[in-house]
């Protein structure tokens, strides 16, 4: 499970002049449905955290990052998904990330040549409503990724 240390990433003590309430309720409340996602999900073994809460002045350093990332708010994790069976598990179990409450960003674009893929989670609707959504205009990552049929 994701520890609030974990999602922090140190950053709660080198911004804790950003850091308000609001961010703080925010993290908890994100790590409770995504610490019950992989409950749910059997990967209770994942303890990392790719990108937890980014401070705006990092979220403005940070390549492929949007403006108006819910990272900056603390309503939204990345999670290291390596071998890509987290995504597969979520495509296939959208019923779950809907009754806990949690959006995804479509693998198609959480993808690194290098091989360092993640998950993308938040517990906020982006701005189509769709429970899996395409962050940006930009092309994907990784065009080939399988996605079911139900999902566009």
């Amino acid at each position: 499970m994701i520890s609030l240390q974990a999602f922090w990433m140190g950053r709660d003590r080198q911004y804790a002049g950003e850091l308000t309430d609001e961010i703080r309720e925010n993290a908890e409340e994100t790590l409770g449905k995504v610490n019950a996602l992989l409950e749910r999900a059997g990967f209770e073994n994942i303890n990392a955290v790719a990108s937890g809460w980014r401070p705006r002045v990092l979220n403005d350093v940070t390549s492929n990052a949007g403006k108006k990332s819910k990272h900056i708010t603390a309503e939204a994790i990345d999670i290291p998904d390596a071998d890509r069976k987290l995504a597969h598990w979520c495509l296939d179990n959208l019923d779950v990330l809907q009754e806990i409450g949690l959006w995804m960003e479509n693998p198609r674009w959480t993808w690194s040549a290098k091989g360092n893929h993640w998950l993308h989670l938040q517990i906020v609707p982006p701005e189509s409503g769709r429970r899996v959504y395409v962050p940006s205009n930009a092309p994907p990552l990784d065009p080939d990724f399988p996605m079911p049929e139900n999902v566009a």
